[in-house]
């Protein structure tokens, strides 16, 4: 684990970690956890490397974060804060790569809180209205177990108007976007029917 590190850590001449230059690492940490310098050494490459740095450290972090164990350590490092960074900035090139992960690390309570934490509710609203059509349904992805574990969420994600975006993918969608955007809607549904039998 330390060559591993150290590979993590240190920039050749070309100015990319020399993590890359080995990919069989990505899956050695997979299988063995996500350290703290391998986590701190790809979100400086995410922040500071050139856009295909930036493209490769995603990337290391998309299949890093597939192993369940990586997913809290991911989080803790602070990508989500990152993440929701680059959506905010749709120039950065990284956005089908930021979405893909945000959804992996939906899957993990921890990656759930850091998300709503985030405040990023009318930034996923945006991308499942404007985004390509892979994105909308990621976006999508990431936003129904926020609205299903948490009331608050959903509430956020009617007021800034995920009802029309939804509908529309529900209609225009990929098959699996479809789903996700049927499902949220029955989520608003019931709310608003709650709402309207306090309210009564």
């Amino acid at each position: 684990m330390a060559s591993s590190a150290m590979y993590l850590s240190t920039i050749d001449a070309s100015g990319r970690y020399r993590f890359f230059v080995y990919p069989f690492k990505i899956f050695m940490y997979c299988s063995t956890g996500l350290s703290e310098d391998a986590a701190t050494a790809l979100i400086k490459l995410l922040c500071e490397g050139t856009p295909t740095g930036k493209k490769d450290a995603a990337t290391a972090i998309f299949n890093l974060s597939i192993y369940q164990g990586n997913k809290p350590r991911a989080v803790k490092a602070g990508i989500i804060a990152l993440l929701i960074q680059f959506l905010k900035d749709a120039g950065g090139g990284i956005v089908d790569e930021v979405v893909a992960i945000m959804e992996i690390l939906a899957s993990h309570h921890e990656g759930r809180v850091a998300i709503g934490q985030a405040k990023s509710i009318h930034i996923l609203v945006e991308v499942i209205r404007t985004g390509s059509p892979r994105n909308r349904e990621n976006a999508a992805a990431v936003l129904w177990p926020l609205c299903t574990e948490d009331p608050l969420q959903l509430k956020l994600a009617k007021e800034h108007g995920a009802e029309a975006a939804l509908q529309e993918l529900s209609e225009n969608g990929t098959d699996r976007a479809k789903i996700k955007a049927g499902s949220i809607l029955e989520l608003l549904q019931r709310m608003e029917g709650v709402d309207n039998l306090q309210s009564s």
